[in-house]
């Protein structure tokens, strides 16, 4: 049976070097993913000047043509955004880590050590399960 010491050298302890380092690799592979991607959209942005078909023109003819036009640079748009803001979180979990190697792998709103295999499947999170579960039911509401 667990004494209190041995509890609450349980939760001191955090992440180990093998552990922070899996995690780093992870967060570095992470990041060249996805600033390759939006190396990807930024190519298709320079490239939508010119249509298709060869055209130097960026302008369709035809109305159909110019909704979907204007369809596929929305949606690489937001694509686009969307792996900006996952880069940020990513950089910010960087900074964590780097700042703070102790610290990288506890909860910011309670403290508990975030449990390795979710820190492994995600490596920018900075809740842990309870913590991010009662803030998605706060956002439902």
């Amino acid at each position: 049976m667990p004494t209190k010491s041995t509890k609450a050298k349980a939760k001191t302890t955090g992440l180990n070097k093998k552990q922070l380092s899996h995690l780093e690799k992870r967060l570095l592979e992470e990041r060249a993913r996805v600033i390759k991607e939006l190396g990807h959209y930024g190519e298709s942005f320079n490239s939508s000047l010119q249509a298709s078909d060869g055209d130097l023109s960026s302008y369709s003819f035809h109305m159909a043509d110019q909704g979907t036009d204007a369809m596929e640079r929305e949606k690489a748009f937001l694509f686009a955004s969307q792996e900006g803001r996952y880069l940020w979180h990513v950089n910010e979990a960087l900074r964590r880590l780097y700042s703070a190697p102790e610290k990288f792998g506890r909860c910011e709103q309670c403290g508990e050590l975030i449990g390795f295999d979710r820190l492994d499947a995600l490596p920018h999170a900075r809740l842990c399960i309870k913590c991010k579960a009662k803030e998605e039911d706060g956002k439902r509401r």
